[in-house]
C-alpha cells in the first residue's frame, strides 16, 4: 500500500473518530471511547468489503452491519453520514437531542441504514444470528446454481459487555451448531468496562469459548493494522462452514492522552480540554469541530454511485432470474416485500364442537399445519418444547446445515436467544418467524420483545401452559402475573383465545398484524369448543372483544367478561343467572390491545357504559382489567401463586367455575343496587 493511501486511510479513520468525539462533546452525553477505538473496523468494512447502496438501505442483497455495542452509536452514524446515507451533518450535531435522527442508541425505525435497534448488550449479536438463519433459509429456497439472489455477509462489532451477557452465549452456541458461515463478528477486546478493568469480573479466554462453540476464531493484535485486518476479513469470508469470530485488540478512547485505555472514556464526554489534547495528539485541527477534510469528503463521495451500480447489477441478475424461473421470481418479490398473499386465509380451520373439548395449544398446532403449505416462508419452532407447544410443521424438515430449507427450528433451551433470533429473522425479511415456550418463561425473553417493538418487527410468540390450568407442575410453572406483564409492554398484541375457533382467528390476527410482536396465549388443558351455531362470532376476536352471549335485546343487568379458558365459566354462569331472571351479557375479551384500538362507538356497544355491574374472570392477576370494570365492577382473579394439583382441582379451589361466577355475579349486582 502506498504512503499516500496510508495517509488517506488514517485521515478517514480520524475523521470518523472526531465526528464521534465532537458529537458526544456537544451533546454533553454519550460514549466516545468505543468509536475512537473501533473506527478502523468500521472504516475498513464500509470502504473495502461491504456491498450496500446508501440510496436504498433496504436493498435485499446488501451486506448487513450490526453494531451490537450500540452505546457506540456515533461510530455508526459517522459512517452512515460519510458514505452517503440520508443523514446530514445537522443530524450528527443533534446527537441525543429531542426529535433527533441520531438517538443515544441506534434505532432501526428512525435512522436510515441502521439494521436493528441495539444497546442492551447481547441483543445485536443475537439478532445477527437470526439474520444469518433467514439468509440461509431464503437462499436455499430461492438461489439457483447459476443465479444467487441472496449472497452476502452479516458483519458485527460486539463488545466485552456483549460477551458477558448470557444471551450471547446462547446465540453463539446455536450459530456454531448451525454452521452459519455468512456471519462475521469483530470482538472489540479493549479490556475496559464501566467499572474499570474487565478483569474485575471477566477472565475467561473468549476466543477459546467461541472455538468450543464451533466458530472459526482469529486474533487481530492491533486494530490499526489494516493489512492484518484485511487478511482476517478475507479469511473469514473464505470460511464457508463456520461463523467467524475475530478477537480484535483495541484501545478505548484511542489517542486521548489521559483517557485512552480508561473507563473514563467509556460513557462520558472527554471534556473540552481533553478533546483539544486528543486532536493535537492525532494531528487534528484543534479549533475545528465536525470537521471533514476535503480529501476525505471526496473519497467517501464514491460510495453512493458504487452502491447504485451494485444494486443495478443485482437487478439485472434478478431480471434474468425471473426469465428463467418466473414463479420463483414472483414469489421472491412478494415475500421480500412482505406480501404473503391471502390464499392461506381460506385454509384457516373451523372446529366442530367436541365433547371432550380441545386445548387451544392443540388448536394452534392444527391451524399452523393447515396454513403452512400456503405460507411457504412461515418458519419457527420452540425452545425445546415443540411437542408441548404444538409448534412443529408436519412433513417439513428441521433447519440444519444439511437442510437449509427446513422450516422447523430447534432453538434448544434458549428462550432469550430464541426471541432475539426471531427479531433478526424478522429484520431480514421474507419470512414469518414464530417461536414457542411456556408462558411462565416469557420473563426470560422480555428484553427481546421490547426491542422487537423498537425495531418495528412482528415475530409471533406461542406461549402455552397459560395459567394454573397446567396443573401438577405447580407454581414454578404456573403463570400468574405474566399476562399483565406482557400487556404492560406498549404495542405488543397479546391474544388469549377462548377456544379452538378463536385460536384459528388468533393466527389470522397475528399474521395480518404489522409492526410489533404478537403473543398467543394458549392452554395446556382441554377447553370446550364453543358451539358456533349457538354462540356465533369467533371472528369477533379480530376486534379484541365481542359479545358472545346476549340478552335478546333487553338491557343486561350485568356484564360478565373473560378471556381464554375462563370464557366457558361466564357462559355457564349466565345460563344459571337467566334461570333466576337475571340478564347477563357475556363478553369474550381475547385481546385488550385489539379492543382498545377499536372505534369508541364499537367499544361502547360491547361494554355498555350504563351497565355498572361488571365481573371479569381470568386466572391471572387482576391488573389491567380495571379499565373495563369501572368503579363498581369486580374480578375473579389470582392474587397469589398456585399450587401443584390436578387442573380441575385447582380451578375449583381458586374459584374458576361457573358456580362461583354465578355466586359472585349476584354479589356484584347486590352491591351495585345498594349503592344507588
Amino acid at each position: 500500500m502506498s504512503e499516500k493511501a496510508n495517509e488517506l486511510d488514517q485521515l478517514c479513520i480520524n475523521t470518523i473518530r472526531f465526528l464521534a468525539v465532537d458529537a458526544v462533546q456537544k451533546a454533553n452525553s454519550g460514549h466516545p471511547g468505543m468509536p475512537m477505538g473501533c473506527a478502523p473496523i468500521a472504516y475498513r468494512l464500509f470502504t473495502k468489503y461491504m456491498r450496500y447502496n446508501p440510496e436504498n438501505p433496504k436493498w435485499f442483497n446488501r451486506d448487513k452491519f450490526v453494531l451490537s455495542a450500540g452505546h457506540g452509536s456515533m461510530l455508526l452514524y459517522s459512517m452512515l453520514y460519510l458514505t452517503g446515507y440520508d443523514l446530514s451533518m445537522e443530524d450528527l450535531k443533534n446527537f441525543r437531542q429531542w426529535e433527533s435522527r441520531t438517538p443515544g442508541h441506534p434505532e432501526a425505525i428512525l435512522t436510515p441504514g441502521v439494521e436493528t435497534t441495539t444497546g442492551p448488550l447481547g441483543q445485536g449479536i443475537t439478532n445477527s444470528v437470526g439474520m444469518a438463519v433467514a439468509q440461509e433459509f431464503l437462499a436455499a429456497k430461492f438461489n439457483k446454481g447459476d443465479i444467487k439472489l441472496l449472497d452476502h455477509y452479516i458483519y458485527v462489532i460486539a463488545s466485552d459487555g456483549d460477551m458477558m451477557e448470557g444471551i450471547s452465549h446462547e446465540a453463539a452456541s446455536f450459530a456454531g451448531h448451525q454452521r452459519l458461515g455468512k456471519l462475521i463478528v469483530f470482538y472489540d477486546d479493549n479490556n475496559i468496562s464501566i467499572d474499570g478493568s474487565t478483569g474485575l469480573s471477566f477472565s475467561e479466554d473468549v476466543g477459546k469459548r467461541f472455538e468450543a462453540y464451533g466458530w472459526h476464531v482469529q486474533h487481530l493484535d492491533d486494530v490499526n493494522d489494516l493489512e492484518a485486518m484485511d487478511r482476517a476479513i478475507e479469511n473469514a469470508q473464505n470460511e464457508k462452514d463456520r461463523p467467524s469470530f475475530i478477537v480484535t485488540k483495541t484501545h478505548i478512547g484511542f489517542g486521548s492522552p489521559n483517557k485512552q485505555d480508561s473507563s473514563s472514556s467509556h460513557g462520558s464526554p472527554l471534556g473540552a480540554e481533553e478533546v483539544k489534547l486528543t486532536k493535537k495528539n492525532l494531528g487534528w485541527p484543534e479549533d475545528k469541530t465536525f470537521y471533514v477534510p476535503e480529501e476525505v469528503s471526496k473519497f467517501f463521495s464514491q460510495f453512493k454511485q458504487k452502491g447504485q451500480k451494485l444494486e443495478e447489477e443485482w437487478k439485472k441478475k434478478f431480471e434474468e432470474y425471473c426469465r428463467q424461473y418466473p414463479e420463483e421470481g414472483k414469489l421472491f418479490e412478494k415475500v421480500m416485500t412482505g406480501n404473503f398473499g391471502d390464499k392461506w386465509q381460506s385454509k384457516l380451520p373451523r372446529f366442530a364442537v367436541e365433547e371432550k373439548g380441545m386445548a387451544t395449544r392443540s388448536a394452534s398446532g392444527k391451524t399452523l399445519n393447515a396454513i403452512a403449505s400456503s405460507l411457504p416462508t412461515l418458519i419457527g419452532g420452540s425452545a425445546d418444547l415443540a411437542p408441548s407447544n404444538n409448534t412443529e410443521l408436519k412433513g417439513y424438515a428441521a433447519f440444519s446445515p444439511e437442510h437449509r430449507d427446513g422450516r422447523n427450528f430447534h432453538f434448544g433451551v434458549r428462550e432469550h436467544a430464541m426471541a432475539s433470533m426471531l427479531n433478526g429473522m424478522a429484520i431480514y425479511g421474507g419470512v414469518i418467524p414464530y417461536g414457542g415456550t411456556f408462558l411462565v418463561f416469557s420473563d426470560y425473553l422480555r428484553p427481546a420483545i421490547r426491542l422487537g417493538i423498537l425495531s418495528g418487527l412482528r415475530p409471533i410468540y406461542v406461549f402455552t401452559h397459560d395459567s394454573i390450568g397446567l396443573g401438577e407442575d405447580g407454581p414454578t410453572h404456573q403463570p400468574i402475573e405474566h399476562l399483565a406483564a406482557l400487556r404492560a409492554i406498549p404495542e405488543v398484541i397479546v391474544i388469549r383465545p377462548a377456544d379452538a375457533n378463536e385460536t384459528s382467528y388468533a393466527w389470522k390476527a397475528a399474521i395480518e398484524h404489522k409492526g410489533s410482536p404478537v403473543a398467543l396465549i394458549l392452554t395446556r388443558q382441554n377447553v370446550p369448543v364453543i358451539d358456533q351455531d349457538k354462540y356465533p362470532g369467533a371472528e369477533g376476536l379480530l376486534k379484541g372483544a365481542y359479545v358472545l352471549r346476549d340478552t335478546g335485546g333487553a338491557k343486561p343487568d350485568i356484564i360478565l367478561m373473560a378471556s381464554g379458558s375462563e370464557v366457558q365459566h361466564i357462559l355457564g354462569a349466565a345460563e344459571r343467572l337467566e334461570s333466576e331472571g337475571i340478564k347477563a351479557r357475556c363478553v369474550s375479551v381475547p385481546s385488550f390491545e385489539l379492543f382498545d384500538r377499536q372505534p369508541e362507538e364499537y367499544k361502547k356497544s360491547v361494554l355498555l357504559p350504563e351497565v355498572k355491574a361488571r365481573l371479569s374472570v381470568e386466572a391471572g392477576v387482576k391488573m389491567g382489567w380495571e379499565k373495563y370494570l369501572g368503579e363498581e365492577g369486580e374480578a375473579i382473579s389470582m392474587e397469589r401463586f398456585g399450587v401443584s394439583a390436578p387442573s380441575g382441582v385447582l380451578m375449583e379451589k381458586f374459584g374458576f367455575t361457573a358456580q362461583n361466577v354465578f355466586k359472585r355475579a349476584k354479589e356484584v349486582l347486590g352491591k351495585v343496587k345498594s349503592s344507588k
